[in-house]
């Protein structure tokens, strides 16, 4: 359907065109309608033509390698979706579905050579119509990036934790239980043997100095490790909940999809009772 210049005033981009430019700009491209649910194109498609959004809703999504859909862009009313595939002349690798009855100026690179000779500044739009989705794509790699709760800990660690994490371990191991009784058993049982003569008599007063200087620099070191594994556990947390959300999504995808499906059914269904019983012979 050939395009009327009042559709073109209501896109952003062509409303700063005098009347003459828009005209010329009418003549060249089309208006698109798609219905609900309509695909506008799908992945792999000739990427040949672009779309402007004059009305309505539409969703672009991708396929990421756990196939799951993943929606990269749902553009405004005047904004440009397909630009980057129809620039480059490459197949799209997105698909652009109708989420309810939209209308869409189609464009083509032909096109928008004509509009740069007439606007030159419009090149700046585009290329901010560009820029943000580059950074769509950017936030989108940043939330659904796995990430690893113990690498995440070790990069950001210092030398004072890990030797605080290495003492906690080697304390709380049977190597330092069956070591330390060892040596308590040789040191009480010289002291005792000596008797007058030993260096620390019983009740061994040096030695419970010993272990209370043991204690005291003992439990912080331990607290301090207890403290880091609850920043781990924190963050494992936070990951989990990540993960979770995740897949509600994709579940909520999932009964969408359903519903689509038993929707499609329906009308199937519909068009069969309504069909005369001398087409069905």
């Amino acid at each position: 359907m050939a395009c009327r210049p009042e559709v073109l005033k209501r896109v952003p981009l062509f409303a700063l065109l005098d009347d003459d430019e828009t005209a010329v700009l009418a003549g060249q491209v089309e208006v698109k309608t798609f219905a609900p649910r309509q695909r506008i194109w799908k992945m792999g498609d000739a990427g040949g033509r672009a779309y402007v959004l004059v009305t309505g809703r539409v969703r672009v999504a991708t396929v990421d390698e756990d196939n799951q859909e993943v929606v990269v862009d749902e553009p405004g009313a005047g904004e440009f979706f397909g630009f980057a595939s129809m620039l480059e002349q490459t197949p799209h690798q997105t698909s652009a579905t109708a989420l309810e009855e939209c209308e869409c100026v189609e464009v083509d690179r032909e096109d928008i050579a004509v509009l740069l000779e007439r606007k030159p500044h419009a090149g700046m739009d585009m290329l901010a119509v560009l820029g943000r989705q580059f950074h769509s794509a950017q936030q989108l790699v940043r939330l659904r990036a796995t990430r690893n709760a113990n690498v995440m800990i070790e990069e950001k660690e210092t030398f004072g934790e890990r030797v605080a994490d290495s003492v906690a371990r080697f304390g709380g191991s049977w190597t330092f239980i069956i070591a330390f009784a060892f040596v308590l058993s040789i040191y009480v049982t010289i002291n005792a043997m000596l008797r007058r003569s030993a260096w620390d008599p019983y009740p061994f007063i040096l030695l419970n100095l010993f272990l209370s200087m043991l204690a005291a620099i003992q439990a912080p070191v331990i607290m301090m490790s207890q403290n880091r594994q609850d920043s781990r556990d924190r963050l494992r947390s936070e990951l989990d909940y990540d993960v979770n959300r995740r897949a509600a999504s994709d579940i909520q995808g999932l009964a969408r999809k359903l519903n689509l499906l038993g929707e499609k059914i329906g009308d199937v269904e519909d068009l069969l009772r309504q069909k005369p019983p001398e087409a069905s012979r």
